[in-house]
């Protein structure tokens, strides 16, 4: 039997792996998580058990590039420990984090197609949700011209349930059905500031008592403002960032809502040559709300997309998971300091005082403190190695009366706090920590 047509095969197809191969990159990261919740996201009352677990992501990303094109893919597993049977054949817990082609059109163009992180400025408005372990990433087109000292950015996503034979209704919950999206950004050594704009629409349905759908519509959320305004001059930094909020939210309520923020910190270099330093960051951030006694506007700014963990405490009452949404909003002095030991190790502690932006009335018509109350965050980090570090946290939540009475635990225990420790494996990673605002 004549092998040489097999011979050629198997070679041609060597040389093809050989040269994929050149052009492929593989990465991948763990992050296991232990924690403790006895009031995490929620004041606990009297009686109710606090909660522990261990929670992990896997991700692995593959990128391809051949000329002026790159294609990244990366699959990710979610899972708590213990979640999935030992003996299992299958589970749910998989799933495709981003899957994007990026061409590059001229030297500072290029455009970005499919479903990818959308990450800038400080992550209050737009961030990859990173400290979740889920993540967040958007289906979205994406066009960025940079050049220099100036990025531009200019985008746009339209969603759908699935391939449909007539209809357009959205029913996926808490998604725009469709978003547009343009930033501009300009930096010097010194200064930098970025202009946003962002148009949320959402899908809004009226089903009769059979569950048909009679009327729909979409309606428009409009944000924009200056989300990175910064001035340094030595060791000595000023940020400030504004946004707002017009349009309507799905109920057809007029929005009428900012958020604004003003900060100064100080590094102060201890030991040059050990990497010893001292971070000082004193702000605050005052984000609008509306009165419990208002019924037909919507003064609450909404940070949608935004890495809220790393904002307002560590303990997420506030706008994280939806939680706070369309509320009386927050006003948040803190004061951050942060240790560096060396190039391997810091130790950080955050504290905040919380009070509300608008007014909170009770259901007898009496007017409540704003004073919410206070949260200490502490945080160690160390650097293993290149590809391993290790974070620890512990915050402590001291609530007022008005706060437990918008959580609805009048009878709330008096200790309310969370820890956690957490396992971050990233090799190629600049990140070695996570969910940290410094």
């Amino acid at each position: 039997m004549n092998n040489i047509p097999l011979k050629l095969s198997v070679a041609i197809a060597l040389l093809t792996i050989s040269n994929s191969f050149a052009q492929f990159n593989v990465d991948g990261q763990l992050i296991q998580r232990a924690e403790y919740r006895n009031g995490f996201g929620k004041l606990l009352n009297q009686g109710e058990e606090s909660a522990g677990f261990i929670g992990q992501r896997a991700r692995l990303a593959a990128n391809y590039q051949k000329d002026n094109l790159s294609i990244h893919v990366s699959i990710q597993d979610v899972r708590t420990w213990g979640s999935a049977p030992q003996t299992k054949t299958t589970d749910g817990y998989l799933s495709v984090y981003e899957a994007y082609a990026q061409i590059k059109t001229s030297e500072n163009w290029n455009v970005k197609l499919g479903r990818q992180e959308l990450n800038y400025d400080n992550f209050r408005f737009l961030g990859n949700l990173d400290w979740a372990l889920q993540g967040r990433s958007h289906d979205f087109a994406l066009a960025k011209y940079e050049k220099d000292k100036v990025k531009f950015h200019v985008g746009a996503g339209y969603n759908q349930d699935g391939e449909k034979l007539s209809g357009n209704v959205f029913v996926t919950p808490n998604q725009y059905k469709t978003a547009q999206f343009a930033r501009y950004e300009k930096f010097t050594d010194s200064f930098s500031y970025s202009l946003l704009f962002w148009n949320d629409g959402r899908q809004f349905a009226a089903k009769n008592l059979a569950g048909d759908v009679i009327y729909e519509t979409v309606r428009y959320r409009q944000t924009f403002g200056i989300p990175t305004l910064k001035y340094q001059k030595g060791n000595t930094t000023v940020a400030a960032f504004y946004y707002h909020q017009l349009g309507k939210d799905v109920n057809a309520k007029e929005i009428n809502a900012y958020d604004v923020s003003l900060q100064l910190s100080q590094k102060i270099n201890l030991n040059t040559e050990k990497g010893s330093s001292l971070y000082l960051t004193v702000g605050g951030e005052m984000i609008s709300g509306t009165d419990t006694t208002e019924k037909t506007k919507n003064n609450s700014f909404s940070p949608l997309y935004g890495t809220n963990h790393r904002h307002n405490g560590y303990m997420d009452y506030f706008y994280v998971g939806g939680r706070y949404e369309n509320g009386v909003g927050l006003q948040d002095l803190y004061l951050r300091t942060k240790y560096d030991v060396n190039a391997k190790t810091f130790v950080a502690l955050n504290a905040h005082y919380f009070t509300t932006q608008a007014q909170v009335t009770n259901a007898l018509g009496e007017k409540l403190a704003k004073d919410l109350g206070a949260e200490l965050d502490a945080t160690i980090g160390y650097v293993y190695s290149d590809a391993i570090s290790l974070q620890i946290g512990y915050s402590q939540f001291f609530a007022q009366d008005t706060f437990k009475y918008l959580q609805g635990t009048a009878n709330a225990r008096d200790t309310q706090n969370w820890a956690y420790l957490m396992l971050v494996y990233r090799p190629t990673s600049k990140n070695k920590f996570i969910g940290l605002l410094f």
